[in-house]
Order: structure tokens, then sequence, then C-alpha cells
């Protein structure tokens, strides 16, 4: 009976590599302070190198999700440089500053 519930468990545990539980665990947060802080600064508004103030725009999902790929102007482009499960992580969260 206690080896039942010993399988169960690790089925259970186990799960399906289904990629989701990474989606979950990425901290766009993390990420932002880590690339985007030093032009955009931890509130989203310091404006360095002419980058934008992240809490007044206008800009969709997709729209950020772009920018992050692809850059803009003196902006690097992430697109190489992280997941696109990252990226998606990190444009959430500028909805949030």
């Amino acid at each position: 009976m206690i080896a039942s519930f010993l399988i169960l468990g690790i089925l259970a545990c186990g799960g399906s590599n289904s990629g989701n539980a990474d989606v979950a665990s990425v901290d766009g947060a993390a990420i932002y302070k880590t690339n985007c802080v030093v032009c955009h600064g931890e509130n989203g508004k310091l404006g360095v190198n002419g980058s934008k103030d992240l809490t007044a725009s206008p800009l969709t999902m997709e729209d950020r999700i772009a920018i992050i790929k692809s850059g803009k102007g003196v902006m690097t482009a992430f697109g190489s440089l992280l997941t696109e499960e990252e990226i998606k992580a990190v444009a959430a969260y500028t909805f949030d500053l």
C-alpha cells in the first residue's frame, strides 16, 4: 500500500515535460533588472539614451514583444539574447511598473 502511494506521488510530481513550468518560472522582473534598468530605470521612467517612459507607453503586449526582440533606435535587440518566454515575461512585467 505504501509503495502504491509512492508510485502515485512520483508520477504526479514527474508529470509531463510540456514546458508550462518553464514559462511560469520565468522572472520578468529579474530579467528587466538585469537588462533594462540602465536605460529605463527601476520604475520605467529614467529615459537614458532616449528610452521611453514605460509607465506612459500606449504599446500593446505584441508591440512591446516586437521592440524587445528587434530593438529600436539605440535599444539592443534581445531576440537572440533572450528566449521567447523571457521576452514575454519582460514585456508583461513592463505593464506593472
